[in-house]
């Protein structure tokens, strides 16, 4: 028979037994009990079958096969299914047959056969029932691999895995028992020797033989990367595939495989895995101890920011959470996502203007948060530039508003959400955001509640950010827009950088300015070339890049506080803490009076007011750039690395 017949006619026996399994189960063991029982009978009695022992083997084979299928039903044994039996179904099986055993001797002691059965039949039998179960599931379960294999042998791709012996085996076996199209044809491990073993029959390389000769050597077109896999190893496997025509997709972590049994989520690398650094080690225990139980008010709450927060605060058990935005249709998107959590925790979606006193103080009145996340904010750089009055409305005044009935209502800690565009600031945004530092560092000092500061720079994948707008371009078919070819960029995932404030709101002190550790900053243009080669497209032959210039407010380079700045300490691994000298409050109301009055002026009288009160209060030996076109210099972000004073001066110089 050939083997598309034979496939055709264990397809066919495949399809007859998934239609009537539990006509055709049933049999099947009692059949197989029968065997293993006559074979115990055989071997007990040396091959001598006498008219005496013929008739003890009827008298024994009901009660054996009674006693086999009872076992069967106490541990479930035909409702387990065949295509993913393993190690468990092995062990419900030897307890089904030792439950026969105990049963059968029970009938011995009890005298409830007429002549005792022997032990070694008894024991002959369970050993080879045993086999004979796992040997049929191993066979049904082969087989359907196997067909499901053949079917597919035409449109998988070979497939190499990156990964140790133990992921290998996970994924192998989800790809095996799924409908993938990847056919593992080598894995290659991280170890220093020559590897030969293998793995569900597949060979195992050393990375030590180099990974282009591996894939060359396997033929193979995909390679498949566990989903921790930090950013600068993807994008160097990365650019060794290119070029051989190896596509590079993610898998999920060998704990999400959960032994094969789910199907595998394989997806395309993104622009998020490239920029992905090492896991930072979070205290749980301390972010848990001041969130949990607790009543706590996000505003903000349908944006990028303060969704994920919404999202990581619901996961630690918090009494109750509020979410506060502007927008009803966010409130709704997020109230429809948030509704879907299974925890006992209250949720409360609240549509309001953090700048109308009478709603927010209403909210706070009602639901008496004990900590507040202020993640509300006009973020858009160029934009604001043309919309100055709102900047100061929303990012200073809102961020007062707030700041103040916490106060009012002696909420335990308020936590503010900066950006690196508050240091040195050369726009609007930047500006208002600096402001709103200086109050909360200001009210911080004439009050009980514990007010923070978190700044950060750029997140990936945020509304209006560049990557969506790359996305939007290379979908288009181009050309990638950027600003200036040196432009550079701090960048964060979400999940991330929501993380670090969690953490930095249970470790910080009152009135400090928390900073994320950042990594190393990103040329926007390399970031643009990795969207483009992540596409599967070429820069400049597929899709071009075009230079456009700065715009209004923008900078060259960004910096997370100032050089100037002092007393900076380093409270966690990727969180640094400075302590600024705040703003007395006389100078403060006076400048949010002179704003007050800016906002009713006109728009360039508005953005010169701005300018001038955030030039007054920048870091003392600090200048502050007042002319937009002017990009800043860029300064080490953290004491700990080395500082190259040459390099930074001439940075300064360009």
């Amino acid at each position: 028979m050939s083997s598309r017949g034979m496939q055709r006619t264990v397809e066919s026996w495949l399809t007859v037994l998934r239609q009537h399994r539990s006509a055709a189960t049933v049999p099947a063991y009692v059949i197989i009990y029968a065997a293993c029982l006559y074979a115990a009978f055989l071997r007990r009695y040396d091959f001598e079958w006498t008219p005496p022992r013929i008739a003890r083997f009827r008298l024994c084979l009901p009660l054996f096969i009674s006693v086999h299928l009872l076992g069967c039903l106490m541990t479930s044994e035909w409702r387990r299914t065949y295509r993913y039996s393993s190690l468990f179904d092995v062990v419900q099986a030897m307890l089904g047959v030792a439950c026969g055993v105990v049963t059968l001797e029970f009938i011995n002691v009890l005298h409830i056969v007429p002549e005792p059965i022997p032990h070694s039949i008894i024991l002959i039998d369970a050993i080879l029932s045993v086999l004979a179960t796992c040997v049929l599931r191993g066979v049904l379960r082969t087989a359907t691999q196997w067909n499901a294999t053949a079917l597919r042998s035409g449109t998988q791709h070979r497939t190499a895995v990156l990964g140790d012996s133990a992921e290998a085996m996970n994924i192998v076996r989800a790809l095996q028992t799924s409908e993938q199209e990847f056919r593992v044809v080598g894995f290659i491990v991280d170890t220093h020797r020559n590897d030969r073993r293998l793995v569900s029959g597949v060979r195992v390389f050393s990375l030590k033989r180099g990974i282009g000769r591996i894939l060359r050597r396997l033929g193979a077109t995909r390679l498949l990367v566990p989903g921790s896999t930090v950013g600068r190893d993807l994008q160097q496997l990365i650019s060794i595939c290119a070029p051989l025509g190896v596509k590079v997709h993610v898998i999920p972590a060998v704990d999400q495989v959960l032994d094969g049994r789910y199907r595998l989520a394989i997806r395309e690398v993104t622009i998020s895995d490239l920029l992905r650094r090492e896991p930072t080690r979070l205290d749980m225990d301390g972010i848990r101890g001041y969130v949990a139980g607790k009543r706590v008010l996000v505003t903000g709450g349908a944006g990028s920011i303060g969704s994920e927060l919404c999202r990581q605060i619901l996961a630690l058990n918090p009494e109750r959470l509020v979410v506060v935005d502007q927008s009803e249709f966010g409130v709704f998107t997020i109230q429809q996502e948030l509704d879907q959590a299974r925890t006992d925790s209250q949720r409360h979606y609240v549509v309001a203007d953090i700048f109308d006193a009478t709603a927010i103080e209403r909210t706070f009145a009602e639901h008496r948060p004990q900590i507040v996340f202020h993640a509300a904010a006009y973020k858009h750089v160029p934009l604001l530039e043309d919309l100055p009055q709102e900047a100061i409305r929303n990012n200073v005044f809102g961020t007062k508003r707030i700041a103040d009935t916490a106060a009012m209502f002696h909420v335990e800690r308020f936590v503010l959400i900066s950006t690196d565009k508050a240091v040195r600031p050369t726009s609007v945004m930047g500006s208002t955001k600096l402001l709103a530092e200086k109050y909360v560092q200001t009210i911080a000092r004439r009050c009980t509640t514990q007010f923070l500061t978190v700044r950060f720079g750029n997140v990936l994948n945020s509304a209006g950010s560049v990557v969506p707008t790359f996305r939007r371009q290379i979908e288009a078919g181009g050309p990638v827009t950027v600003t200036h070819p040196e432009i550079e960029r701090f960048f964060m995932t979400i999940p991330e950088a929501v993380q670090l404030v969690l953490q930095a709101g249970a470790i910080g002190t009152s009135g400090d300015v928390m900073i994320l550790d950042m990594g190393e900053p990103v040329k926007i243009v390399d970031l643009a070339r990795d969207m483009i080669q992540l596409s599967g497209l070429r820069c400049p032959e597929d899709i071009d890049i075009v230079f456009t210039g700065l715009r209004p407010g923008e900078k060259l380079y960004e910096e997370l506080f100032y050089e100037s700045q002092d007393r900076v300490r380093r409270l966690h691994e990727k969180i640094l803490s400075t302590s600024p000298e705040p703003a007395t409050s006389e100078a403060i109301a006076r400048d949010l009076s002179d704003l007050e009055a800016a906002i009713d002026s006109d728009r360039r009288t508005a953005a010169m007011v701005l300018r001038e009160i955030a030039a007054r209060h920048a870091t003392v030996g600090e200048p502050v750039t007042t002319d937009s076109t002017l990009d800043s210099p860029i300064s080490v972000p953290f004491p700990t690395r080395d500082v190259n004073p040459t390099a930074s001066s001439s940075r300064r110089a360009a």
